[in-house]
């Protein structure tokens, strides 16, 4: 059988651009960047194309062919204006300004219209007679603005820029009169591709910057947020658990008054001890789901996956809840599709938290009428369980603030207890065992909850219950616990089991009875003085008596690096505080029968 654990979020990694190793969300953004930069660029072409337009006016008016020459600058400047609009599409629709692949293009073939621009003035320039040189000289300045319009992209520079000066300094090598000014001008091109070049690298370097301190700020963002929702969680839980605490304690406060003033007035009535019973264990319920749901946030829920029964998961909680529905004279059925061959998979305990919990939702909030538990197949690999009721129903809002931690419902909630993080720890259940947890409700018709698990139907549920003569029989059992009251109600619920309890309060008198006693099955804290838990497991277990195969189970208070320490050490089974008596019952019965396993197999936590 195998664990699932949820993994935490991953962090970013804090090298990316300070490394150089830049991923490809990075260098998406370092493009992006260099685009935007030609882009804000090309207002500035428009004012060198003045500035060099007297110079062009001037050099052409020594030419032959005057006309030729006028219709070239009319190209370049028509040229600029596609350059500026093909531009400015992505301004006026900043949602397409991410398309880095198809801007790209269309900025590099903008940029190569400039280069064939400033080819055909060279060409041109070729029979421009006395003002050939003239402009063969304006054709290489185009190119070196060019060049510099093309930097910010360096794949725009390295095509845009030779394009643009292969036609002005050919043009100017050709002729042996004008070869010395070619060499010039060659040199020229060349130092302003190389001044390009370092421009371009300088500003991937701040595009690199750029990069990393949004990544910093969204992560500080990021940060912000979680710690204000955990911020707000914690203030939720303060103020839920207060309401809780204080409503179910003022309850048993109140019959335990009664119960010690007996002798002077008449003791607490079987309804006040009942209300009493109901408050104190609406108490534990709230802590339990409030430690879950703490477990969960923080990545520490284990949980185990196996084959288990369904049909059979049903029918335990249908007759736990049985008696509390026809209190309220509710009807409470169940329907399970008939030949439904096979297995649910997930762990079977946290399924059960989840359809109990659904359950016990739909008998409180129920006033009349029926509540419906049904099992049928979606597909070849899924399984849903469905409760249904005629309750008040709820709207698609408060549906949604339903599955929110420590929110509830006000026109539901009026006068019914409870923290609000049933139907918000069993989703995240849901989730973590492969499933889902969906509703659908109708105010003052009824509400439809639907668990979906993954189902497999060649799979064979596990055995259950007690299986076999060793869980049946009473035990002797030695517990360890330094907490007096704890102690003490385990004891309780182990004679009440039928068990044989020797106790010891710290570790090391735990293992020095465990050595001289005849015993079962040992059921220790994992925190004692002197030695703890997995302590005490270790010794046990190196030990050359009959005593190191006995099943061992440890107590945690719910922390899954406890667990881990435990079963590591040779624990079979771990049982979760507060214990009752079926948690313990099921421990005890899964110990036993796992007792000639060996003793480092995970268990599930009860």
């Amino acid at each position: 059988m195998s664990k699932l654990r949820p993994n935490a979020s991953s962090g970013r990694d804090a090298g990316g651009p300070k490394t150089g190793a830049l991923d490809t969300g990075a260098s998406g953004a370092m493009a992006l960047q260099a685009l935007d930069a030609q882009a804000a660029l090309l207002p500035y072409a428009l004012a060198l194309f003045l500035i060099a337009l007297p110079i062009f006016a001037w050099a052409c008016s020594y030419a032959a062919n005057r006309l030729w020459m006028a219709g070239s600058l009319l190209i370049f400047a028509v040229n600029w204006a596609v350059f500026y609009a093909a531009v400015d599409i992505f301004k006026r629709h900043p949602e397409r300004r991410a398309e880095i692949g198809l801007r790209a293009r269309i900025q590099v073939v903008a940029g190569l219209l400039w280069a064939g621009a400033v080819a055909q003035v060279a060409v041109l320039g070729l029979h421009a007679g006395p003002g050939r040189e003239a402009i063969e000289l304006v054709a290489v300045g185009g190119a070196a603005a060019c060049i510099f319009f093309a930097s910010p992209y360096l794949p725009s520079l390295l095509i845009v820029g030779p394009t643009a000066s292969a036609a002005p300094v050919l043009a100017l090598m050709l002729d042996p009169g004008t070869r010395p000014m070619g060499r010039v001008a060659l040199g020229a091109i060349a130092l302003v591709l190389a001044l390009s070049l370092i421009f371009n690298r300088l500003l991937r370097r701040q595009f690199a910057l750029a990069t990393e301190r949004e990544a910093l700020m969204a992560e500080r963002a990021r940060s912000l947020d979680h710690a204000e929702a955990l911020a707000r969680s914690k203030s939720d839980l303060v103020a839920t658990l207060s309401d809780e605490i204080r409503n179910g304690l003022t309850g048993v406060v109140h019959v335990l008054t009664a119960a010690v003033n007996a002798g002077a007035r008449s003791g607490p009535s079987r309804e006040q001890m009942a209300a009493a019973l109901a408050s104190a264990q609406d108490l534990i319920q709230a802590l339990n789901a409030t430690l879950d749901t703490e477990a969960a946030e923080a990545g520490r829920l284990t949980l185990e996956t196996r084959p288990f029964d369904p049909a059979r998961l049903l029918m335990e909680i249908v007759g736990a809840y049985r008696p509390i529905a026809a209190a309220k004279g509710l009807e409470l059925s169940c329907h399970v599709e008939e030949g439904l061959a096979g297995a649910a998979v997930g762990d079977p305990a946290r399924a059960r938290q989840v359809v109990a919990n659904l359950v016990a939702n739909a008998v409180k909030y129920t006033v009349r009428g029926r509540v419906e538990i049904r099992a049928e197949r979606l597909g070849e690999d899924r399984l849903r369980l469905e409760v249904a009721d005629t309750g008040p129903g709820l709207a698609p809002d408060e549906i949604a603030r339903a599955f929110e931690p420590f929110k509830r419902v006000p026109r539901t909630a009026v006068g019914v207890s409870g923290a609000g993080l049933g139907l918000s720890l069993s989703k995240r259940l849901a989730e973590m065992m492969g499933g889902a947890l969906t509703a659908e409700s109708a105010v003052t018709v009824g509400s439809c909850f639907r668990f979906d698990l993954p189902f497999d139907a060649e799979a064979a549920p596990a055995a259950g219950g007690k299986s076999s003569e060793a869980s049946e029989r009473a035990l002797r059992i030695l517990t360890a616990d330094d907490d007096a009251l704890a102690s003490a109600m385990l004891r309780a619920v182990l004679e009440q089991l039928g068990h044989q309890v020797l106790h010891a309060n710290d570790g090391r008198r735990a293992f020095e009875l465990a050595q001289t006693c005849d015993l079962d099955l040992v059921l220790l804290s994992a925190r004692l003085p002197e030695m703890d838990g997995p302590e005490v497991v270790d010794a046990l277990r190196s030990l050359d008596r009959p005593v190191a195969s006995a099943p061992i189970v440890t107590l945690i208070d719910g922390d899954a690096e406890e667990a881990r320490a435990c079963l590591k050490a040779g624990a079979n089974g771990i049982l979760r505080r507060p214990v009752n008596v079926g948690s313990v019952a099921r421990a005890i019965a899964k110990a036993m029968r796992e007792g000639e396993a060996p003793p480092q197999k995970l268990a599930q936590i009860a």
